[in-house]
């Protein structure tokens, strides 16, 4: 039973802005940061659900006046209104399950391909297109950090961020590894294939976070962005790379910005492996994660998509399961993020 309960979250709010009218309130940054998070999280939250009870309350207007008279134009408002509105109260539900530490954050998301070379890479795309999809279509906006062409098609590895709040919250349940079973268009005999991709979903670190790295532990290289060319091109050695020595764990950005910008990025990166490898680990400190192995660990497959010989993608966490297979690489994928949340509550 999921509960919204919306005058305690209207009272913490008002309490919260009251805070921020103290003369003292911005002497201490690390404090008014999470003030200022949380703030921004209700009003979402709030007014979420203003908008939604405006628009019902709208409606059941127009009902109660077509019960009176018949009019087309009402008619044909309710017609399309409704189903909208139906979207929007599933979406103010799903978001009541967000309450993790960092689900407001924004989400760097990585994608690697599994053995099977071209097979696997061109999955990598077709995930990378599918979870683009998503992004636009939910007012999110994606930036892509780190791109590496595959040899013939696909992709080899690509790192982007997902920026909106709650996107964290909403893609965390993506981390894993995805099968894709198809007919390989890449096989003259037209045999079926699988092929697996990894998905790893990190919270982007805010500048609230304080997490302490040795500058002596980072070894930082640039080099010149390797792509197709087009927005994956860049002429200059403005790239970087930046390889965290005691764990092993190496990020990289290049998008078209100066090496300073893709400095900061790449640290922001490196910061949100090492948090999140932290608090897996249960480490006090940094200091306590040494030669952590980052290999992806194929046997935790998370979801499955056939093409053949029949269509359906199924979550084998959950038991969600759809049979429109091209509407979730279109980016469909909300059914499969609600049911993993309620799934963890």
């Amino acid at each position: 039973m999921i509960h919204f309960d919306i005058t305690k979250l209207e009272n913490e709010l008002s309490e919260l802005e009251k805070q921020t009218n103290q003369l003292d309130f911005w002497s201490d940054s690390k404090n008014s940061s999470k003030v200022l998070k949380r703030i921004t999280e209700l009003k979402n939250k709030v007014g979420q659900f203003k908008n939604v009870r405006s628009d019902l309350d709208n409606f059941i207007e127009i009902k109660n006046l077509l019960l009176q008279e018949s009019d087309v134009d009402l008619e044909k408002e309710l017609e399309v209104g409704v189903p909208k509105l139906e979207k929007e109260i599933e979406k103010l539900e799903t978001s009541t399950l967000l309450s993790g530490k960092y689900d407001i954050n924004n989400a760097i998301i990585t994608l690697h391909p599994g053995a099977g070379g071209t097979e696997a890479q061109d999955w990598v795309e077709m995930l990378y297109r599918m979870y683009t999809r998503w992004a636009n279509a939910n007012g999110y906006k994606v930036e892509e950090l780190d791109y590496l062409e595959g040899e013939e098609a696909g992709i080899k590895s690509v790192t982007f961020l997902v920026s909106g709040t709650y996107a964290y919250g909403y893609l965390k349940g993506e981390q894993g590894v995805h099968r894709l079973v198809r007919i390989s268009p890449f096989d003259a005999g037209g045999r079926r294939h699988t092929s697996f991709a990894s998905v790893e979903v990190l919270p982007e670190i805010t500048e609230d976070i304080e997490i302490d790295i040795n500058p002596d532990d980072l070894k930082v290289d640039t080099y010149r962005a390797s792509g197709a060319g087009g927005q994956h091109i860049n002429k200059t050695s403005s790239a970087v790379r930046i390889t965290h020595i005691p764990t092993g764990i190496v990020v990289a950005c290049q998008t078209e910005r100066s090496q300073i910008q893709n400095r900061e990025t790449a640290m922001k990166m490196l910061k949100s492996k090492l948090l999140h490898l932290k608090e897996q680990e249960h480490k006090e400190t940094i200091d306590e994660l040494k030669g952590v192995q980052m290999d992806i660990a194929w046997g935790s497959q998370i979801r499955s998509y056939v093409f053949c010989p029949y269509t359906m993608v199924k979550d084998h966490r959950t038991n969600y399961e759809v049979g429109n297979i091209q509407a979730v690489m279109d980016g469909d994928l909300n059914g499969f993020i609600d049911s993993y949340l309620r799934s963890i509550v």
